[in-house]
């Protein structure tokens, strides 16, 4: 069994750099229409989302829920002023299902801006936002959030699994790349981001635990940090994890003093900025992989110790 104590660690040191690093999860409202101005929301919503997680799992320390509150009070007022910056990203691209995503994590928490819940409603009232053109993967997790606001998901959940990528069991030499994501995404979205592993099918259950131990022995030689977190939050999204304490151990060496995880070999040099929007998703990985490994293994301590 890993130790736990590794895992909690790597989880704290991710929070410490995510919290001193709080300016970068920018927004850009005067960026190139080419670029859009929704796209610097996803990593807001990313940080919002594991922050959900680590509430719910109520196994990180006092520090990091402290931290965890302190950064979605710190984006919720100030980068995205109360919810406004949402309002006007959904003025900008009103059919855009971004400021959704974003919103509802924030909403669980308890923060608050009617207008997005408004338009919300609205868009959901109407045929083509279920038909419009995402992935799968997507389309899956767009149905489960919509569940999860109070809606009927639409279009409903369970057709959606078999439309997955990873519901085709692909060859197991086919998942790398984005692919990899596209696979790591589906598990998150049928498990509730890990809250209910009895969520994957059965026989999805059993091709990853038989193919992510591979997996991770591929990525780690490949020094491919930002998949091989997401694949150890996935063995935490299992019924029965599948990996043993190599990968962790691994995992564990390549974060730095700071808590930054590199996405892949080494941390880069450069631009703060530009070194943020790098490095800031294997480390949001990093602290959504601790909290529930971290509550999975004490999970599997409490019958030893009764």
């Amino acid at each position: 069994m890993t130790d736990p104590r590794l895992i909690h660690h790597v989880g704290a040191r991710a929070m410490e750099w995510l919290w001193a690093h709080r300016d970068g999860f920018r927004l850009q409202p005067d960026v190139d229409p080419k670029v859009g101005f929704l796209e610097r929301f996803k990593p807001i919503g990313e940080l919002a989302l594991i922050c959900t997680v680590l509430f719910r799992e109520g196994v990180a320390g006092s520090r990091q829920a402290q931290l965890a509150r302190q950064l979605l009070d710190h984006t919720w007022r100030e980068t995205l002023d109360g919810g406004r910056m949402l309002v006007r990203g959904q003025r900008t691209e009103p059919f855009s299902t971004i400021p959704f995503e974003v919103y509802l994590p924030f909403r669980e928490l308890g923060y608050s801006q009617p207008e997005v819940e408004r338009a919300t409603v609205l868009n959901h009232r109407l045929d083509s936002w279920a038909r419009f053109p995402v992935t799968p993967t997507r389309r899956l997790g767009l149905s489960a959030f919509q569940r999860r606001f109070g809606l009927t998901p639409h279009p409903p959940e369970a057709p959606l699994t078999d439309t997955t990528w990873l519901a085709a069991t692909p060859e197991p030499w086919t998942v790398e790349g984005h692919t990899a994501y596209d696979v790591t995404h589906t598990v998150f979205h049928l498990t509730d981001w890990g809250e209910r592993p009895d969520g994957l099918p059965p026989r999805i259950a059993d091709y990853l635990a038989l193919w992510l131990p591979v997996w991770t022995d591929d990525w780690l030689d490949l020094r491919r940090w930002d998949l091989l977190g997401e694949l150890l939050a996935v063995d935490a999204c299992l019924p029965r994890p599948a990996l043993d304490e190599h990968a962790w151990t691994g995992f564990a060496a390549a974060q730095q003093p700071d808590g930054a995880m590199p996405a892949v070999r080494d941390m880069p040099d450069g631009d703060p900025d530009e070194v943020f929007d790098i490095v800031y998703h294997p480390t949001l990985v990093a602290a959504f992989a601790s909290v529930l490994a971290t509550s999975r293994v004490l999970s599997a301590l409490v019958p030893a110790a009764s």
